[in-house]
């Protein structure tokens, strides 16, 4: 890949990672319950399930996805109803005070329940949960593919591009979850039905969504 055409897929990368998605709202929602720290864990996840999609389109699974109704409506079923899952679950969780020390109780909660593999898990399963992102990628990605060359260092750079991107986007936002903490004391838990509603409202439009 010519340094010119890495630069545009680079810009692309960007444009994509600050399109809002599911992602970006569960990194905002575990910065507000979790912390910084912590949201790191469900960032990383989210990053390695957006690698998987990568490699997956590269390899034709998008492909696939594209060409079997069967396949795709599989796919978006069981993603759908994961993120309605979600969003139950949060529109249920008690609203986050804040503690003397600037923090969430969300950060002093510990244990599986809420520890880093919990946390990377849904980061990991909300990014593979959209068939549409794969096929997405399946379109986007060959644009950018040179034909004959190495399928690792293909997906070292394109995926590793937009991983990078999408880490960075991230983290910001689960920076910037932390100056609404003091909000939740008297919003808290509308805020948790707010994003509950809008992971359902994901999910509903992704059962909805039509196969081309």
């Amino acid at each position: 890949m010519t340094l010119d055409l890495w630069i545009l897929y680079a810009l692309a990368a960007i444009g994509l990672s600050l399109t809002p998605g599911p992602n970006g709202l569960l990194s905002l929602t575990h910065g507000v319950r979790y912390g910084f720290n912590r949201t790191i864990a469900t960032v990383l996840g989210g990053v390695v399930g957006f690698l998987v999609l990568v490699a997956a389109s590269l390899a034709g699974m998008g492909a696939l996805l594209a060409a079997s109704e069967t396949a795709f409506t599989i796919a978006k079923w069981i993603g759908a109803a994961y993120l309605v899952y979600l969003g139950v679950r949060l529109w249920r969780t008690p609203a986050a005070a804040v503690n003397a020390d600037g923090g969430t109780d969300g950060e002093a909660e510990s244990g599986p329940r809420n520890g880093p593999a919990r946390l990377f898990a849904e980061g990991f399963l909300v990014a593979v949960s959209n068939p549409k992102a794969l096929i997405f990628f399946a379109a986007f990605l060959p644009q950018f593919m040179i034909p004959g060359a190495s399928f690792w260092l293909q997906f070292a750079v394109l995926g590793g591009t937009f991983a990078f991107t999408e880490f960075c986007y991230e983290l910001v936002l689960a920076g910037m979850a932390q100056r609404i903490a003091p909000w939740l004391t008297r919003h808290g838990r509308w805020f948790n039905r707010i994003t509950g509603g809008t992971f359902v409202g994901i999910g509903g439009v992704m059962a909805a969504a039509s196969h081309n």
